[in-house]
């Protein structure tokens, strides 16, 4: 199986017409998982944790939208299989959070990519934001591809909220730091710069502007370690509100 890194962006993406079918077309275009293993921007639990096996409500990790956000259903199977082979890959602890469904990073995306949410997911925490430790977890995993996994890295390629203007409309143009950053981005994975990508905040071009804290890059290091030495093609570019939706996948 290919590994992906997506932009996942927040739960009012998923009106964006131009986006969801770039999704689904993606989707479309990969060989058909026998399971998904999510790594969301949206949960960071130590030690390395895995969501719950059986299929439990989603969790609703945001505030302030309108009600029609937190109907949202997506109840796809559990995949305790796939949880018995990630602990086993993995030499570091690994607890169990029984209770807690897919945040907004994992079933947004999936919803779109998988309507019918007939694939089992799981979805695993980053236990840590060091760019290495995250490379060494997807590195640990690779061999779950083998086995028909599609490992996902969710996050968004630029993030700074506080920075964006939400009433310049979707289809505004980028702010030059996500421009930039996201030009960087893409040619360093382009060109398979896996140490300046580990070291992107001395690396990159206005880093610490696109992601004041970098929880939302951090779900590329796991997909850059699963991915070997795989070259990276972008398969959704462009910006949502200035902030760059680029995703792409290694194969």
């Amino acid at each position: 199986m290919p590994v992906l890194y997506l932009g996942h962006g927040a739960p009012p993406l998923a009106d964006d017409r131009r986006w969801t079918g770039e999704l689904r077309a993606w989707a479309a275009a990969l060989p058909r998982p026998e399971s998904i293993l999510i790594v969301s921007a949206h949960w960071e639990e130590q030690p390395l944790t895995l969501g719950a096996t059986t299929t439990v409500p989603l969790t609703y990790d945001f505030r302030g939208f309108p009600r029609r956000y937190y109907e949202v259903e997506y109840g796809a199977p559990g995949a305790p299989d796939l949880a018995r082979s990630v602990a086993a890959l993995v030499d570091e602890p690994v607890a169990q959070d029984p209770a807690r469904g897919l945040d907004h990073g994992a079933y947004v995306p999936l919803k779109e990519m998988y309507p019918e949410a007939d694939v089992p997911v799981l979805q695993l925490s980053m236990p840590t934001l060091d760019p290495r430790r995250l490379f060494d977890v997807g590195r640990k995993l690779a061999p779950l591809r083998e086995q028909g996994v599609l490992i996902v890295g969710s996050g968004f390629m630029t993030h700074n909220l506080s920075c964006v203007d939400m009433r310049s409309g979707p289809d505004c143009r980028p702010p030059h730091w996500s421009a930039e950053f996201d030009d960087w981005a893409g040619r360093a994975l382009a060109d398979r710069d896996v140490d300046a990508l580990l070291d992107f905040q001395h690396k990159a071009p206005a880093a610490g502007i696109a992601h004041p804290r970098t929880e939302h890059f951090a779900p590329l290091f796991v997909s850059l370690g699963a991915s070997a030495d795989q070259e990276a093609r972008t398969a959704v570019d462009g910006f949502w509100y200035g902030l760059s939706k680029r995703s792409v996948q290694f194969d």
